[in-house]
């Protein structure tokens, strides 16, 4: 060191090393770190309550998860954290976003530690429960919903609030996914209100025997409210059904370029022209450095012209929407069978097939949710 410096900083760095206090540096390094973070999840939380994870697919800000959350924060028994959408990932399935930087920034929600990120409902319960953003790795349950819509027999697959549920499994935590049958003209808002009225006593029922252990592992809910919950017959234990819609594929017309126009005055977008001027300037210089290396060269081709230019792609635009289909299935052990009917159904679902995991989820549903109905 003393034949790299000068002396005089040489002795006041020995100086600065000698009136440092033990422990100094880490706790400089720990407050940089805090700084560039976001909020902990253990701010204003009791660790003495246990923990309930609230995702869904409509979004941070659907009216299912906020008369959810709220309710959950009115009981005074959990610290409710939150991850949901930025926006609707309603039939998104069981999608990761693998190789794409998510973006996660906080939300105020009373009572709550919140988060929107820009993934979907899978991303937001693999987040949570890997540990690396909240302080806890595991809570006792996840809630995926109140979604807006059902998720019936074969549109579990669809489903990504169902998805949110099954991710859950997958790290080994109960799991609830909670759909009310929203009907176009007929639900409103205040519909999710009385879902979360009927869903709540379920949910404390979840949380209550998983904390005494006597929850059984390796299964979630899934919960099928009716169009009307508050007018709703009662709970019924039901099987997944065949039950699903049409998928059906329109052919229309390019509105991308329609909508691009909208916003450039019907000039070609600024992307399209700085991607002109690039190929343009990589082309003449290209030629530029050929004609400098070899002067005898008369005549350069142009880099910058696809070899596939004179190939001319066809392009057709669809799009697919939801079409009702007739089901034939009449069993009223169903799922939408029993919505159809005015009941709540409740199907158990399982991270594998196990006869005893499906006999200890029935006597559990039995005895926790329908006694005494």
């Amino acid at each position: 060191m003393n034949n790299l410096l000068p002396a005089g900083l040489v002795s006041n760095l020995q100086q600065a090393l000698a009136n440092r206090k033990p422990g100094e540096d880490d706790a400089v390094s720990s407050k940089a770190d805090d700084d560039s973070a976001l909020p902990s999840s253990s701010e204003g939380e009791d660790s003495s309550k246990p923990v309930i994870f609230v995702t869904n697919s409509d979004g941070i800000e659907s009216p299912g998860l906020s008369f959810l959350v709220n309710a959950l924060v009115e009981e005074g028994a959990y610290n409710v954290n939150v991850i949901a959408p930025q926006s609707d990932k309603s039939m998104s399935g069981h999608s990761v976003s693998l190789k794409e930087t998510i973006e996660v920034a906080s939300v105020q929600i009373k009572g709550a530690t919140a988060y929107e990120i820009s993934g979907t409902p899978v991303d937001c319960v693999s987040l949570a429960l890997s540990g690396a953003l909240f302080s806890w790795t595991k809570p006792l349950l996840v809630v995926s919903g109140i979604n807006k819509g059902s998720s019936f027999g074969h549109h579990m697959y669809y489903s990504s609030v169902v998805a949110g549920a099954r991710e859950a499994l997958v790290y080994g935590v109960p799991a609830i996914s909670i759909s009310l049958n929203w009907q176009k003209d007929e639900s409103q808002e205040s519909d999710f209100k009385d879902a979360v009225t009927v869903c709540l006593p379920i949910i404390k029922a979840a949380m209550r025997d998983i904390e005494k252990g006597v929850f059984p592992k390796g299964f979630s809910l899934d919960l099928e409210l009716p169009t009307s919950p508050s007018a709703n017959k009662g709970v019924k234990v039901t099987k997944r059904s065949h039950w699903r819609s049409n998928l059906n594929w329109q052919a229309v017309s390019n509105t991308r370029a329609q909508a691009a126009a909208r916003f450039t005055g019907g000039q070609p977008p600024m992307g399209l022209n700085i991607a002109q001027l690039s190929r343009d300037a990589s082309a003449a210089g290209a030629a530029r450095r050929l004609t400098t290396q070899k002067k005898d060269i008369e005549v350069v081709e142009s880099v910058g012209v696809s070899p596939k230019a004179h190939f001319k792609k066809t392009v057709k635009y669809f799009r697919a929407e939801m079409l009702p289909k007739d089901n034939k299935e009449d069993s009223e052990d169903l799922d939408f069978k029993a919505v159809e009917n005015g009941f709540v159904s409740l199907t158990p679902s399982y991270a594998s097939v196990d006869s005893e995991a499906d006999a200890a989820a029935l006597d559990w549903i039995k005895s926790a949710v329908l006694e005494g109905q």
